[in-house]
């Protein structure tokens, strides 16, 4: 079995988009994409000793697009339907033009997009040394909540219910009724940060992709990323990398227009009644995410 090497591409992203426009927005933007390059990076050398190899299991997050030369790794609860969807219309051929006629759940069908993990070694470090590649992210806090209320609170999840919410309820619930431990569909925000936390949790299986920690979906201490586009900045950044690699000026990223969004304020009140103790063990659980994307302590989090 071969091994695979991840090496950066230096200095890619400077040379494209000086070449693309000299406009002062996008010299700025560069400035600021260069400046989360250069955090990621230090605080990869600070807190990485080891290196590893990646292997294909490690790929598959990482949707490829050989048309435009670009690795996009897609991180559930960061607008990754969306850019999915914009995937699909740059790899089609022509077989689909606007994002928004592509329906959410066909962009999650996975022949729809290759990933990494499929192509042969020699091919997988091409792609990784000559594409550019980029990430999305988003407040560590606030993409767990939005994970739980579309996972655990909305009545359609009834798969997530079953494979997830009756073991929490199992676990971490006294005296459950016979209701819920059938049917888990009222797992609440507690009861999921004590499943988190509990050993055993992780020792059996891996974290679902949607409470995963991105740099355990991603590897940005391994893969090295030209692009960290944040959710907090997400048309401008997504505009940003479509125009650093020569995209159909007629495509376009959907710009969000949901009011059922998790705000900063919202996940403060999850948050609420959850006792500083459990606060402190998770954010210690999501701590390389906070520290690796430049994100402060929640003013909310009662654990100074």
């Amino acid at each position: 079995r071969g091994q695979l090497w991840a090496r950066g591409c230096v200095g890619k992203v400077a040379t494209i988009s000086l070449v693309l426009s000299p406009q002062f927005e996008q010299s700025s933007l560069q400035a600021v994409h260069q400046q989360r390059r250069e955090l990621l990076s230090n605080i990869c050398n600070r807190y990485t000793r080891k290196r590893r190899l990646l292997g294909p299991d490690d790929l598959r997050h990482l949707v490829v697009d050989d048309t435009h030369g670009l690795l996009y790794c897609y991180v559930p609860k960061v607008a990754c339907t969306n850019w999915k969807r914009v995937m699909m219309v740059l790899t089609g051929q022509g077989k689909y033009r606007d994002p928004l006629e592509i329906p959410a759940n066909e962009a999650h069908v996975s022949s729809n997009l290759r990933t990494l993990s499929e192509y042969s070694i020699p091919e997988i470090n091409h792609r990784l040394r000559s594409y550019l590649k980029f990430i999305f992210v988003r407040e560590p806090f606030e993409r767990l909540v939005s994970a739980y209320r579309n996972k655990f609170t909305r009545s359609y999840n009834t798969a997530f219910h079953k494979r997830y919410g009756t073991k929490i309820i199992r676990r971490h619930r006294q005296e459950p009724s016979d209701k819920a431990l059938e049917r888990g569909d009222d797992v609440r925000f507690e009861e999921f940060v004590y499943y988190l936390l509990d050993p055993r949790t992780q020792r059996e299986e891996p974290f679902n992709e949607h409470w995963e920690r991105v740099h355990s979906l991603c590897h940005p201490c391994i893969v090295h990323y030209d692009v960290v586009g944040k959710y907090e900045t997400l048309a401008e950044d997504a505009n940003y990398i479509l125009q650093l690699v020569g995209a159909d000026t007629s495509i376009k990223f959907p710009s969000s227009s949901k009011t059922t969004r998790t705000t900063d304020d919202m996940t403060a009140q999850f948050f609420q009644d959850i006792s500083p103790f459990y606060q402190r063990r998770l954010f210690n659980l999501y701590k390389m995410d906070y520290l690796l994307f430049n994100y402060s302590i929640p003013s909310y989090l009662r654990i100074r």
